[in-house]
């Protein structure tokens, strides 16, 4: 079997980690051609050590000056130019895992070109979803690595889309799933960042624990299975077994269950149509052992869950404000600007503020409204912090 040529955006993140991981397993399988970061040049330098890729992209240009690759056969690329250069490589596949909106373009560029793409970055979505699924070119070149998305991705194959009634992604429920409103409103980030049961990032782990990091994935299940809202849901599932459902017209229903590990996921959409047998580190208990249950959200006690879903309700233009707006939101709560409960009405207000085209008609324009999110809500976090 030929290996598959493999670029990784986000290499030092936990998602691109975790990728590296699996092609650390199967190095018959994968050759990791190119890593692609922000400006980790210590993670990247070791990275380049162990998988001597033929490219580095770093996108912070002033930290890609400081950058001498171990060997002389290493180009290094530079910004959002060098992202799109990279795609015009040979690769047969690459990873989109880091955060943001910076690598929408270098992804636009990778579907047209008919490569295969795995995606774990949200903001892709959210923000272009309309433009991005127009340059799919099949159901498997896009495929999902977030474990949710992964999840109904494979209980759809082979189902056709006018057979199916419902949609349901899983939540943990994240650190505040049983606490009361004064303990979340007193809640430092030190208890925030506490994920029961994932280890990821701080600001998708705030985004967890608001629960609205469910609501800017039920925007995504809309655009990458073209589902309406009203047929795509959450439920909590506290232990993180079960990580998407799907019901159909028979009343049947598939769901996806597996040990809480990205790199799971992330085996399947490297691999697909087969398998990689993973070791038992992976496996769960036996099926004997299993106890799953499922709750409702509590929307009154987490409301930016609802007010993602009302945001696409309102039109295409208001998920990208929000994008900018919780990214500002989370950075003034990890800075003691403001509390807890406090994101849910930075982000509702910052909403409101826009009076412009509910439906837009370009990327460059759901772009630009991210950087809008990001500076109201910014403007209106210090309003919010002098009342306290």
């Amino acid at each position: 079997m030929n290996k598959k040529r493999l670029a990784v955006v986000g290499a030092t993140g936990s998602i691109g980690r975790s990728t590296l991981d699996i092609c650390r397993r199967f190095p018959e399988a994968f050759e990791v051609r190119a890593l692609a970061v922000r400006s980790n040049l210590k993670g990247l330098k070791a990275l380049e050590g162990e998988f001597k890729p033929k490219f580095v992209v770093i996108y912070e240009e002033a930290a890609a000056r400081d950058y001498v690759p171990l060997f002389d056969g290493t180009r290094v690329l530079k910004g959002k130019e060098g992202l799109k250069l990279l795609v015009q490589e040979d690769l047969d596949h690459i990873v989109f895992a880091s955060s943001g909106t910076d690598a929408i373009p270098a992804l636009m560029t990778a579907l047209a070109r008919k490569m295969e793409v795995s995606l774990a970055n949200k903001e892709s979505l959210v923000v272009g979803g309309p433009w991005v699924m127009e340059t799919v070119d099949s159901f498997d070149q896009l495929r999902p690595i977030d474990s949710e998305h992964s999840a109904i991705w494979q209980c759809l194959l082979g189902e056709r889309r006018e057979d199916i009634e419902e949609i349901a992604l899983t939540a943990s429920g994240g650190p505040f799933l049983h606490a009361t409103y004064e303990e979340m409103k007193n809640a430092t980030p030190e208890i925030a960042l506490k994920h029961p049961t994932w280890r990821m990032g701080a600001k998708i782990t705030i985004d967890s624990a608001t629960l609205f990091n469910k609501g800017l994935e039920i925007i995504e299940a809309c655009y990458l299975f073209s589902m309406p809202l009203d047929r795509v849901k959450a439920v909590v599932q506290p232990d993180s077994l079960i990580h998407g459902c799907v019901r159909f017209c028979d009343g049947s229903s598939k769901l996806l269950l597996s040990k809480p590990d990205m790199r799971i996921p992330i085996s399947f959409a490297l691999s697909y149509p087969r398998r990689l047998r993973l070791d038992e580190a992976f496996h769960r208990p036996q099926i004997t052992e299993w106890k799953v249950n499922f709750l409702k959200i509590d929307e009154e006690k987490f409301p930016c869950y609802g007010l993602a879903r009302r945001a696409l309700q309102m039109g295409n233009a208001y998920p990208p404000i929000l994008v900018g707006a919780d990214e500002a939101a989370v950075e003034a709560f990890l800075g003691g600007v403001i509390s807890m409960v406090d994101i849910f009405p930075l982000l509702e207000r910052t909403l409101l503020s826009y009076n412009g085209p509910s439906n837009l008609n370009s990327l460059e324009e759901a772009i630009a409204l991210v950087d809008f999110g990001r500076r109201e809500a910014g403007r209106l976090s210090r309003l919010f912090s002098e009342r306290r």
